[in-house]
């Protein structure tokens, strides 16, 4: 029996397995296999529908995925679809200055020839990703996938939690696992209040189509309002990640394309030629969000759930596939010692592993964010030293280097490529 199938049957009745996991995105779909890979039963239910998730259309947007993600989805067996649509990042470019002048003198060049493991990364798409974990899901029989469903309430027991369905139908479960972004119902629900802040930034993302090669070499062009991101996509094509005020930002998305450009123009410089748009664009406002907790009783958070950070170093799914290393490596390894799965214990062991890698993550990010989101030249003296410094040493930069490749920390089996 298809899943699709088994999803209608059961619906129409009270359905057991040992995980939920609400949230079909990305990280969702990762944990689903990483668990039914290790022998647990699963049942996944996403709010959108599967064709919704289907959609084959390029619209723009791209994830960059260290190597330790790569290898995670390797592990679980995504990479093998990903792997013709996949760019590798060979090198890493960092400057600031201005719009229109050009950059500073003083730049960090990173080149994954200084370290043995490979690129240090690679760039996938949006639609690539989410129908290779559709797809992968599909053919696992241990992974239950409810699509168009909404999750209305949830309760815990001293034997385990159930979740209630918009259509009244109930799941029951050991753990349940909340992968559902920076306004988590689960984590709500669970009375999980959260600490952050605005930055009064927006992104403004885009794919653009470019005259000359990229070689593999993404950009980060640090400018007064925000950074501006390049990253190379297959062919001859780049993924834009570009901050600006959300008051600018709102007014560049509103401008027809022709004027759009005109405005990424010299921010983006000619020295991949002439560009133009190809796909959609999309704004995101940024901020900073963590969750006090990342578990309470038979819940954890993953992902965007348990922690939202600013795009500036690219780190946000990766962060959330470490969790999701994390959690199927601590879940599977006490169901292996007869331990319950669900038990504070356990998921505290979890919690103990990612949250204060995340919040020195998030940190980072803010601190990196707003020590070059401003005009201030001492600060811009300061810190254009310190990339000279950071450029001319290589111990220092092959240590960037490392830290870009998500190599570096306490890394969960599967990000180290080894099954758990």
């Amino acid at each position: 029996m298809d899943n699709p199938e088994r999803a209608r049957i059961l619906l129409r009745m009270e359905h057991r397995s040992d995980i939920l996991i609400v949230g079909g995105g990305l990280n969702g779909p990762a944990l689903a296999l990483a668990l039914a890979q290790t022998g647990h039963s699963v049942t996944v239910v996403d709010a959108l529908a599967e064709k919704m998730r289907k959609n084959a259309a390029f619209d723009g947007r791209a994830y960059a995925l260290a190597l330790a993600s790569h290898r995670l989805l390797d592990a679980i067996g995504v990479w093998p679809q990903l792997a013709d649509h996949a760019q590798p990042m060979l090198e890493i470019k960092v400057t600031d200055g201005h719009a229109g002048t050009g950059p500073s003198p003083f730049f960090m060049h990173f080149d994954h020839a200084e370290i043995e493991e490979g690129p240090m990364g690679y760039m996938v798409e949006d639609r690539h990703l989410r129908r290779a974990f559709l797809d992968a899901m599909a053919n696992e029989p241990a992974i239950t996938r409810l699509d168009g469903k909404r999750v209305i309430a949830q309760a815990v027991s001293t034997t385990g939690v159930t979740l209630t369905l918009d259509d009244s139908s109930r799941l029951e479960g050991s753990v349940l696992v909340g992968c559902d972004g920076r306004r988590s119902g689960t984590a709500e629900r669970a009375g999980i209040r959260r600490t952050g802040w605005d930055y009064g930034q927006t992104a403004l993302v885009c794919a653009i189509e470019h005259e000359l090669p990229h070689h593999g070499i993404a950009h980060q062009f640090f400018m007064p309002p925000g950074p501006l991101a390049i990253l190379p996509l297959t062919g001859n094509r780049s993924s834009i990640v570009w901050s600006e005020s959300t008051e600018a930002a709102q007014r560049i998305n509103a401008l027809p394309e022709a004027e759009y450009l005109q405005v990424l123009r010299p921010r983006f410089g000619n020295f991949l030629g002439d560009i133009r748009l190809q796909g959609d664009r999309f704004t995101y406002p940024l901020s900073l969000t963590i969750a006090n907790a990342f578990i309470a009783d038979r819940i954890a958070l993953v992902g965007d759930a348990a922690h939202g950070m600013h795009p500036i170093a690219g780190q946000g799914l990766n962060a959330g596939l470490r969790d999701v290393g994390a959690l199927a490596e601590v879940l599977t390894l006490a169901g292996r010692r007869g331990e319950e799965i669900g038990s504070t214990l356990v998921l505290e062991r979890y919690q103990e592993w990612r949250r204060f890698d995340t919040a020195a993550l998030a940190m980072a990010t803010d601190v990196f964010n707003k020590l070059f989101s401003n005009d201030n030249p001492l600060l811009r003296m300061g810190r254009d030293i310190g990339m000279g410094i950071v450029g001319s040493l290589p111990g220092l930069r092959r240590g960037f280097v490392r830290e870009a490749a998500g190599l570096t920390g306490d890394l969960p089996r599967l990000l180290q490529g080894r099954a758990i």
